[in-house]
């Protein structure tokens, strides 16, 4: 008589699951069907727990006992708080995720997904940027401290795989915009950060001041077609080697191109300057997704313009 293999559900526990991607996965797995039947997903968010705190992360685990982790929380903030505060963002980033991903060993955590950073390709290399490019020369000098730290994710990762087995692996999205992003001026990303600039210039009738000089190239993606990516990886990608999730390099746009397609969107017509003695830190780090399309090729992703529309 054959015995039958029970396959229990997953436990999903999502860190920094009140964050702009946390919020969008949020989204997929409760309005477009992204939970089957039986699963469990707990979003977590620092009022549950100091992820810092290696006592509070255990807690917290041992709270939910988790199968699988899509592990998004990191100290982050905004070009120019990197620039001042490297140290603290190196430390504290380093702290929460070796917390995290050695008390998902610890705990038999079947699968975790990490969410990297395209802050974390080298600064002086050929474009555009695959993943097996990830270590080929150091970062940006304006946020090294914060990228060192993620990389680190991508070496422990190996290296659980290589000691114990664990399939733990990582994404790398680029420059991620959508509902419930942190829209502040200093700390928030830079799309949100110039539809607030833009708002509140068409509010108070003053031109819109943009910091550096609008040159800088960046790709973006919408959160909610990160969000379903995110949910296919967690469910389907096997490598331990991480995947870039981003549109094509031919999306890519300068941060001028950006916001005038912001002033569009919200009917701004007063002027825009651009501050040239601020900083424009790295001037391009265009991704190729050509690893993504080898598994996802019919993947449709939200046009800049419909996704500020939102």
């Amino acid at each position: 008589m054959g015995s039958e293999i029970k396959v229990v559900p997953m436990r999903v526990l999502v860190t920094g699951g009140s964050g702009l991607v946390g919020k969008a996965i949020e989204h997929v797995v409760q309005e477009e069907g992204g939970k089957l039947e039986g699963e469990e997903w707990i979003f977590l968010s620092s009022k549950d727990a100091d992820l810092v705190d290696v006592g509070q992360t255990r807690a917290v685990f041992e709270k939910y006992r988790p199968t699988h982790v899509i592990h998004l929380a990191a100290k982050v903030g905004g070009l120019y708080l990197h620039m001042k505060e490297n140290l603290h963002f190196l430390r504290d980033n380093i702290k929460i995720n070796d917390n995290v991903l050695q008390t998902a060993h610890e705990l038999g955590v079947t699968k975790m997904v990490s969410c990297l950073s395209s802050c974390i390709f080298p600064d002086k290399t050929t474009y555009p940027i695959d993943e097996t490019m990830i270590h080929n020369g150091p970062p940006h000098d304006s946020n090294f401290g914060y990228s060192h730290a993620k990389r680190l994710i991508d070496v422990q990762n190996r290296a659980y795989y290589q000691q114990y087995g664990h399939r733990y692996t990582a994404v790398i999205p680029t420059n991620v915009f959508g509902p419930y992003d942190n829209f502040s001026i200093e700390n928030g990303h830079v799309l949100s950060a110039l539809v607030n600039k833009t708002y509140t210039a068409k509010k108070e009738g003053s031109p819109v001041n943009v910091c550096g000089s609008g040159a800088p190239r960046r790709q973006f993606i919408y959160s909610l077609d990160l969000g379903r990516l995110i949910v296919w990886v967690l469910r389907e990608y096997e490598e331990i080697d991480p995947i870039i999730l981003s549109v094509g390099e031919e999306e890519e746009l300068s941060i001028k191109e950006a916001e005038d397609l912001i002033a569009k969107a919200l009917d701004f017509t007063g002027k825009i300057q651009f501050d040239t003695t601020m900083s424009d830190g790295q001037m391009k780090k265009t991704a190729s997704n050509a690893k993504l399309r080898r598994y996802r090729p019919n993947f449709t992703f939200t046009p800049l313009n419909e996704g500020l529309c939102t």
